[in-house]
């Protein structure tokens, strides 16, 4: 079943997270997505721990093909030409004044497609103080306050996934479809700018609107104890996550779960506001009861009186995860190097269905070589070449 995307064709110039995760989007909805790689080693993610094919690049690059080609080559140039004069978007993620410096400033793109939507992704801008600076997760995160969140500033640490890199990406998709809408509405193709300290601050307006409504500067729990989100370890040292919101039911489900109306009772406790302000003390009272028995006794309890919860999975627990398994949210691909590969669906489906997303393999450096520059007109001028 051809996806939603079917018959748009992108152009991608981009290395490592941010605009592979965008590329792969699109290919994930059904576009012909070219991934234009330097011959040399192809996309840095590609060597992570050794070989040409890492988890991190194989993650990134499903449904899409590879062109081998350098850029500083007239041959290279030509077919980044033709690609640009056939294709609906041209994505990239190099440094300001790369792209022009090869002889692609956005003016001759326009000049060689008046239809082609480009998308530039940036870690600080294209231009201001930091807009040459090199860019990485870490620093889009520690720059724009998200850090902040989650450090603790007595024994500084970073730690998790990433996540500027990832809200980037996906932003700038958000960005490439509205202007593939506006130019079938209105006939006008969009230079669509995305970069990451723009992208990681727009990801947490909350903490922002705390601080220029309230005066309050959002530490790590200051979220956590609002939303009134905890985390027990239970008896068998499994955890539970829950989230009882500001709804006075789950907090009454939670004192019903754990038998404690003592706790209802305690004027500490008897406002949301309260246990805003006792969070800590209140943390350390249900967290004796959870240790009193194992998790499966307390998700069972739970569920019985209507209170959000969930298993802290670690990354292995989730395959196994009922839920996830119903979702159906892995599936295999076949690679020609690496063999069986279980990669993340989509997570959207279409009329009850994913049947539109494509099944390919991350593709090996190179292997849509000579197919795409036969299809460009270039085979022999490829062939003389090597």
């Amino acid at each position: 079943m051809p996806g939603p995307l079917d018959g748009i064709a992108v152009v991608e110039l981009t290395t490592m997270i941010t605009g592979p995760l965008t590329g792969m989007m699109l290919a994930d909805m059904g576009a012909d997505v070219v991934k234009i790689e330097n011959p040399e080693g192809g996309d840095p993610f590609r060597s992570y721990g050794g070989g040409a094919y890492s988890a991190q690049f194989c993650s990134y690059n499903r449904n899409k093909r590879s062109l081998a080609i350098s850029l500083r080559t007239d041959l290279g140039r030509q077919a980044l030409e033709r690609l640009v004069q056939r294709s609906d978007v041209l994505l990239e993620n190099f440094r300001p004044g790369v792209l022009d410096r090869l002889g692609f400033p956005d003016a001759r793109l326009v000049e060689l497609n008046p239809r082609l939507v480009r998308c530039s992704i940036t870690g600080f801008g294209a231009d201001g103080p930091y807009s040459d600076r090199p860019c990485y997760d870490a620093i889009a995160q520690a720059l724009s306050g998200m850090s902040s969140q989650f450090l603790d500033a007595a024994a500084p640490r970073l730690s998790g996934t990433t996540i500027s890199d990832n809200v980037t990406g996906q932003y700038a998709c958000y960005g490439i479809l509205s202007a593939l809408l506006e130019r079938e509405r209105k006939g006008v193709a969009r230079r669509v700018e995305v970069n990451m300290l723009e992208a990681t601050v727009a990801f947490m307006p909350e903490p922002f609107g705390y601080w220029t409504q309230n005066g309050e500067v959002a530490d790590a729990y200051l979220r956590i104890r609002n939303s009134q989100a905890y985390a027990f370890r239970c008896a068998d040292g499994r955890m539970v996550a829950i989230h009882l919101s500001s709804q006075p039911k789950f907090w009454a489900g939670l004192l019903g779960a754990i038998a404690r109306p003592d706790l209802g009772a305690d004027p500490r406790f008897a406002t949301l506001e309260g246990r805003i302000a006792n969070y800590e003390i209140l943390l350390a009272e249900a967290g004796v009861d959870f240790a009193r028995q194992p998790a499966t006794h307390w998700f069972q309890r739970l569920a019985e009186f209507d209170v959000p919860f969930a298993s802290v999975n670690d990354v292995t627990e989730v395959f196994a995860d009922p839920q996830v398994k119903h979702l159906d949210s892995f599936y295999g691909l076949t690679h020609p190097v690496k063999g069986d590969l279980v990669s993340v669906r989509r997570p959207v489906r279409f009329d009850g269905s994913r049947a539109d997303q494509p099944a390919e393999a991350p593709p090996m450096l190179g292997e849509h070589t000579d197919a795409i520059l036969a299809e460009l007109g270039l085979a022999r001028e490829a062939a003389a070449a090597g």
